[in-house]
C-alpha cells in the first residue's frame, strides 16, 4: 500500500485502529537533516513495555502497556509512503468502535463544536449545561470527545482572552490598593505566563462590615462576565436597613468544585475564619459540594428567585396551577410577615 502524505498514513491507520477498538501511538520516526520524516512506526498503544521509574518493586503502579507486537513500518520511497512491514496480531483484548472513540489518539474536538463551547461558554452559560447541549445536537453516540475534554479547551481559551502581562497589571493594581487601604486583601492564581486563573479580594470596609452582618450571605456567580470571559462572583449579605453590601468578591475562570473551594477558603480566611449562619446560592452541584467542604457548619439555601423560575417546570401540568394555585404560592411567599 501507498500513501502520498505522512498525514494520510496516520488518518487511514487511525482510521483503522478505531474501527478494531484500540488505541494508536507513535513508535519512532527517523527524519532527515531537513527534519522531514523518512521511516515512520505506528502500532498499538499497548505496545512496548513499561520501565518504572522507582525502585519499590512491591508496589508497580498500574500500565496499560502489555508488549503488543502489532503495528505497521512505513518508509518513503520517491515521494510516497510504502508499507513495509504489518502486524496485526494483537495479545489483548479490544473494546468496540463506540469506547475507542475515547481513546486519547481518536479524541478530536472539531471546529464546530469547539465554536459552539466558546460562545456558551461567553454567555456564561455553565460547563454541563454546555456539554448537555452539543449532546442534545449530535447525540452522545456521536461525539469524539468527552466533558473533560471541553472543559480543558475552554479553560485554555479563557487563559488565551486574558493575554500576557495581564496578570502583571491586575497585581500591580493590588499592591497599590494595599497601599491606599490598610484592611485590603487579595489572592490570586496565575500560571507562569502571569495569566491569571483566579483572583478574589475584599476592602476593609467589606471586613468590617461582615463583623456585624455575617449570619446570612449569598453566593451568585450568575450576574456577569469580563471581557476575557472570567465569571464575576461577589459574596453579598444584607444591612439593617436591608440593603444588599459587597462583603468581598471574586473573578474565577472555571466553576468546579476545586475553585469554588480554593475561593470559599480565601474569603473565609480573609474574615478572620468565622463562617456565616447560612449561605444563599443556586442550585449548583459544584457550588454545594465546595460549601459542604468549606463552610462544615453554615446551612445552604436556594435562592427564591431560582427556586421560582422553576415552579412552571415542577407544577406546570397542575389543573390549579393558572387559576389560583400560583398566586397563592407567591402571596404565602412574598406576603407573608413570619415563619
Amino acid at each position: 500500500m501507498e500513501f502520498a502524505t505522512e498525514k494520510y498514513l496516520l488518518t487511514y491507520y487511525k482510521r483503522y485502529a478505531k474501527q478494531l477498538g484500540f488505541g494508536v501511538k507513535t513508535f519512532r520516526t527517523k527524519r532527515e537533516a531537513d527534519v522531514s520524516a523518512k521511516y515512520l512506526t505506528i502500532g498499538c498503544a499497548h505496545g512496548g513495555t513499561y520501565h518504572p521509574s522507582h525502585s519499590n518493586v512491591s508496589r508497580p503502579r498500574p500500565t496499560t502497556k502489555t508488549n503488543c507486537k502489532a503495528k505497521v513500518n512505513a518508509k518513503l520511497v520517491k515521494g510516497v509512503w510504502v508499507l513495509t512491514t504489518i502486524q496485526i496480531v494483537h495479545n489483548h483484548s479490544t473494546v468496540s468502535p463506540q469506547k475507542s472513540r475515547f481513546f486519547r489518539f481518536h479524541k478530536r474536538l472539531d471546529e464546530y463544536s469547539q465554536r459552539m463551547l466558546d460562545l456558551n461558554d461567553r454567555a456564561s452559560i455553565r460547563m454541563n449545561k454546555n456539554f448537555e447541549a452539543l449532546v442534545d445536537v449530535g447525540g452522545f453516540e456521536n461525539l469524539e470527545f468527552q466533558e473533560k475534554d471541553a472543559r480543558n479547551f475552554i479553560n485554555k481559551a479563557k487563559h488565551l482572552r486574558l493575554g500576557k502581562g495581564g496578570g502583571e497589571a491586575l497585581s500591580d493594581y493590588f499592591e497599590r490598593m494595599s497601599v491606599m487601604n490598610d484592611g485590603f486583601i487579595s489572592v490570586m492564581d496565575m500560571d507562569d505566563e502571569c495569566r491569571v486563573i483566579n483572583v478574589f479580594w475584599a476592602d476593609a470596609r467589606s471586613r468590617a462590615a461582615y463583623e456585624y452582618f455575617r449570619d446570612v450571605i449569598t453566593f451568585d456567580t450568575t450576574y456577569l462576565t469580563n471581557r476575557y470571559g472570567m465569571t464575576f462572583a461577589p459574596f453579598v449579605g444584607v444591612n439593617h436597613h436591608g440593603q444588599s453590601i459587597l462583603l468581598g468578591a471574586g473573578l474565577i475562570s472555571n466553576e468546579d468544585t476545586n475553585t469554588f473551594v480554593s475561593l470559599f477558603q480565601a474569603w473565609l480566611k480573609c474574615m478572620n475564619d468565622r463562617a456565616p449562619k447560612a449561605i444563599i446560592t443556586d442550585q449548583d452541584r459544584t457550588m454545594k459540594s465546595a460549601i459542604t467542604i468549606v463552610f462544615l457548619d453554615s446551612r445552604q439555601r436556594y435562592c427564591l428567585w431560582h427556586i421560582m423560575q422553576k415552579l412552571p417546570e415542577k407544577l406546570g401540568s397542575h389543573s390549579q396551577f393558572n387559576a389560583g394555585l400560583k398566586t397563592g404560592i407567591q402571596s404565602a411567599l412574598y406576603d407573608s410577615h413570619g415563619i
